[in-house]
């Protein structure tokens, strides 16, 4: 797992056995290559794990939707 900060917010890059709740806490943003792309994963106050409808090509347009994500939860 790879961790970076952005705007106070945590984003992890996971490996495609990582599960997001073993990995991720309260708060958190995951990104995770699966079979048919790279999905993005948040992680709610209450523990529960929500994420987009479909995967990202790249794990650089993950991270850029993850970063702008935490632009948006920082205002």
């Amino acid at each position: 797992m790879k961790t970076i900060l952005h705007r106070g917010i945590t984003i992890a890059t996971l490996a495609s056995t990582q599960e997001v709740a073993q990995h991720c806490a309260p708060g958190h943003t995951a990104i995770r290559e699966q079979g048919d792309g790279w999905w993005l994963y948040f992680v709610d106050s209450d523990g529960s794990i929500d994420g987009y409808d479909s995967p990202f090509a790249s794990h650089a347009e993950a991270l850029w939707a993850a970063r702008a994500a935490a632009e948006f939860s920082a205002e």
